[in-house]
């Protein structure tokens, strides 16, 4: 088994898998001032032929941070953003459908309301709770991705993958 550092999340270090925003403190073009301001497009997820979005909750109880299975969709992008606590997510890079670059997977820390934007092929599964015993996510996708958009891997056993959360 390998094991992965999870890195706090930067717009640099993320870029390869897609983009973010913290929804809790909004920094960019805005309209109005307080009491009232706008925080306006601030961060868009294609949706491929689809335009209209399906919001899910996936709810996840803190479990051993072991990736042992992946997914990826291949027309669409994906919206992620825990709710209620930090979470830990494993990414790996868009390849030739089928293969999975496990050398180069990621690990990042999300921040609770922070809104994540997986570019469409980038492998991922649902994230680790740091410290909470559940945590809601957000999940932002067309209707019916699960069904009909989701290569699904299991990992071998020399491929799992452990993340250690930095300090």
């Amino acid at each position: 088994m390998k094991k992965i550092t999870a890195e706090k999340l930067t717009l640099s270090n993320f870029r390869a898998f897609g983009n973010f925003i913290s929804t809790l403190s909004p920094e960019g073009p805005k309209i109005g001032e307080e009491p009232i301001e706008f925080y306006r497009d601030m961060l868009q997820i294609r949706l491929g032929q689809s335009n209209a979005v399906s919001v899910s909750v996936c709810r996840v109880k803190k479990r051993e941070p072991l990736v042992d299975c992946v997914e990826y969709h291949s027309k669409t992008s994906e919206g992620f953003m825990p709710l209620d606590g930090d979470v830990l997510m494993c990414v790996f890079p868009a390849t030739p459908v089928g293969e999975l670059d496990i050398k180069n997977a990621k690990a990042f820390i999300l921040p609770k309301g922070t809104l994540v934007n997986l570019n469409a092929g980038v492998w991922h599964y649902a994230p680790f709770p740091i410290q909470d015993d559940y945590v809601n996510v957000l999940v932002m996708l067309p209707e019916r991705t699960y069904a009909n958009d989701c290569k699904v891997a299991t990992l071998d056993k020399d491929e799992l993958l452990f993340i250690e959360k930095s300090e």
